[in-house]
């Protein structure tokens, strides 16, 4: 059950990146410069990558040595600051209030930051120490 909440995540990520690329689109066909606000592209981008790390995370959930409520959380935790990531990013896309969202960052955003790194390295070295026990030992 574990594999196949995150394969579903992942298919969810995957069709809101295709849905973001028509957003992407039309914001090309009607810029002046025939491009998309770089937040925009950004999320597209983004949520394309994501989704498919979210497999690579499946698949050490599927081998993974650790009980199912472990691989969960695990998974859980980085496709949580995945998300999130992608929603900022769409956030920023839809104000078109930034090209860069570190120059002046809001209140909060060292400690997103910070959290988001912590969680999402550790969640998958948790996976992977997982896949390497029941793997490799």
């Amino acid at each position: 059950m574990d594999t196949t909440v995150v394969l579903l995540l992942a298919g969810l990520i995957f069709l809101g990146a295709l849905v973001l690329g028509v957003w992407k689109y039309r914001q090309i066909l009607h810029s002046e410069r025939h491009v998309a606000h770089p937040y925009v592209d950004i999320a597209h981008r983004a949520a394309l990558l994501y989704s498919f790390a979210t497999l690579l995370i499946a698949v050490f959930v599927e081998l993974s040595g650790w009980p199912p409520v472990v691989n969960l959380v695990a998974a859980g935790v980085v496709i949580l600051f995945f998300v999130a990531a992608i929603a900022t990013y769409v956030y920023h896309g839809w104000r078109q209030n930034t090209d860069n969202q570190l120059r002046h960052p809001v209140r909060g955003t060292a400690a997103f930051m910070s959290a988001l790194i912590v969680s999402e390295i550790g969640g998958v070295i948790v996976l992977l120490a997982g896949f390497v026990q029941a793997q490799l030992w």
